[in-house]
């Protein structure tokens, strides 16, 4: 059965999900990991772990990040939006840096 979510994402991202699933597939075989291993060290059902390396959206973005966990990615989600590689945050904080700096006078004391 599919998620209603699955309809709402745009197709780019369903493909991404999909690859993703696919990428931790392929790095628990060549880990020699089961199936059933990494559904019970990540502490979900087979069948929802399947569903993971479907790259189904529904699944709990913790159940992602313990397979992360798991498998020996566990730093890589928290350099995913890290501050300093977020090239489009970048370039809006360059365009809000004022064109001109001005000191406000204060008022003087009688």
């Amino acid at each position: 059965m599919r998620s209603a979510l699955h309809d709402l994402l745009p197709p780019g991202l369903r493909r991404s999900l999909a690859k993703f699933g696919t990428d931790l597939a392929r790095a628990r075989r060549k880990r020699h990991l089961t199936v059933e291993m990494m559904a019970e060290r990540v502490g979900v059902a087979k069948s929802t772990y399947a569903r993971i390396e479907k790259g189904d959206p529904a699944v709990a973005m913790g159940a992602y990040a313990m397979v992360l966990f798991v498998l020996g990615f566990g730093e890589a989600l928290g350099d995913l939006v890290d501050a300093r590689r977020d090239d489009a945050g970048l370039l809006l904080d360059e365009e809000r840096l004022p064109k001109r700096v001005r000191i406000k006078k204060s008022p003087t004391a009688l």
